[in-house]
């Protein structure tokens, strides 16, 4: 051990002859710690916010879309059976797109419609539950004229607006081409409600609703055309380097775009939401920065004469300096460690417990989300020894300029 940092140790616990130094001392040790602490806690919300909008969009759309310039196309089976044999890729659906509006006994409103391939929907997204993928397709069954009709699965939310629940129904007017004596008329179905979408997201849960592609390209009048097709993919984070393959063996006029590009407003925003409140939050240890480097000051003043036998016994000033540089380290560190610690453990307790509760219609979680990444502690850590270091860095060197004749005869 450097004997620098055994006398930087010894300042630090030694009583100190001023009591306000040490209460300073305490107060810049308590900075730290409660600076740490809030940067743990409010960062890993943020990283939690971030995992669970990217998993409820995910579970309601999929990591990649296929499309085509000009619109809906066909041939869209053998692109899936080519898609579905790069690696890296887990399953591929068709789909078909449309705006329509919904009426229910007592109101109307506006949705968006697609049109699912039961079967292969429910490999690429996990928003769909078994029994309503199955009632769907609106088979005949025995003695229900219910099942006649064809079904229709529509969100949470837009079932509220409509008024509706399973098993009510409602009436689709879509921008079809019927054909009649006063031109082109919107076409008008009954459809069955069979199941209820909760993706979390108000912005899906009011708005959506999925009927069989079948029904879709009937009311469309696109027959074997679809829309796009949705992609699953073993890795996330893969999602641009496989959209890139396929873009380069499709070619022109098929086009794709990746859940990240789909949503890279969103993600944007919470990246930057994050990075300012990272900002703000390292103001605290700012704080608690000068706090130490007053401290230093006056330990220097206090020291002035054990600094001056320590130069008069051979120390350079280049040791005077790492004594009180490995002083504020020592501060540094000490905060630095408490405060992630206890900031962790708040965050276990926060996702154990759960008892800070949230309004779901105004976000897509009930409680706060926590997700601890190392990567932000780590930065955070760093961060907190640098700004600890570069206060320790002028009482340091104002101690190491200390003339030995003048601390003898003064301290």
């Amino acid at each position: 051990m450097q004997y620098e940092f055994f006398i930087g140790n010894r300042y630090i616990r030694s009583r100190q002859r001023s009591s306000f130094i040490s209460l300073i001392t305490g107060f810049a040790v308590s900075g730290v710690i409660v600076g740490v602490m809030v940067m743990v806690v409010v960062i890993a919300v943020m990283s939690g916010a971030e995992t669970a909008f990217r998993q409820r969009i995910l579970g309601v759309s999929s990591h990649l879309l296929i499309m085509r310039h000009g619109g809906p196309f066909s041939g869209y089976k053998s692109i899936i059976d080519f898609v579905e044999k790069i690696e890296g890729v887990d399953a591929a659906t068709p789909f078909v797109y449309t705006q329509v509006i919904l009426r229910s006994k007592s109101s109307t409103s506006n949705a968006v419609l697609r049109g699912i391939d039961p079967e292969s929907a429910k490999r690429v997204t996990t928003v769909f539950d078994k029994q309503s993928l199955k009632e769907i397709t609106g088979k005949k069954q025995k003695d229900n004229i219910k099942h006649q009709i064809p079904g229709i699965i529509i969100g949470k939310e837009l079932a509220r607006e409509l008024n509706v629940k399973k098993g009510d129904s409602v009436i689709m007017v879509s921008p079809g081409d019927l054909m009649s004596s006063f031109g082109n008329m919107p076409v008008m179905k009954q459809f069955n409600v069979v199941g209820l979408v909760d993706s979390g997201m108000y912005e899906y849960d009011s708005t959506l609703a999925y009927i069989h592609i079948n029904e879709a390209q009937t009311i469309l009048n696109v027959h074997e055309s679809v829309t796009g097709i949705e992609v699953r993919v073993s890795d996330i984070y893969n999602a641009r380097n496989i959209s890139e393959e396929i873009n380069e063996k499709l070619k022109f006029p098929y086009w794709t775009r990746d859940w990240m590009q789909m949503n890279q407003n969103l993600f944007a925003a919470l990246k930057l939401d994050k990075t300012v409140m990272f900002v703000i939050l390292i103001l605290i240890i700012l704080v608690a920065a000068f706090n130490i480097a007053s401290v230093l000051i006056m330990m220097v003043m206090e020291k002035t004469r054990d600094i001056a036998i320590l130069k008069t016994m051979g120390s350079s000033n280049k040791s005077i300096k790492k004594i009180f540089l490995f002083k504020g380290m020592i501060i540094g560190i000490i905060g630095t460690l408490l405060g992630t610690g206890i900031g962790l453990i708040l965050c276990q307790l926060l996702k154990k417990y759960r008892f800070i509760k949230l309004d779901p219609k105004m976000y897509p979680f009930t409680t706060l989300p926590v997700n601890i990444e190392i990567i932000d502690i780590a930065v955070i850590a760093v961060s907190t020894l640098v700004i600890c270091f570069v206060a320790s860095i002028y009482p340091a060197y104002k101690a190491s300029r200390l003339k030995p004749v003048e601390g003898i005869r003064y301290g």
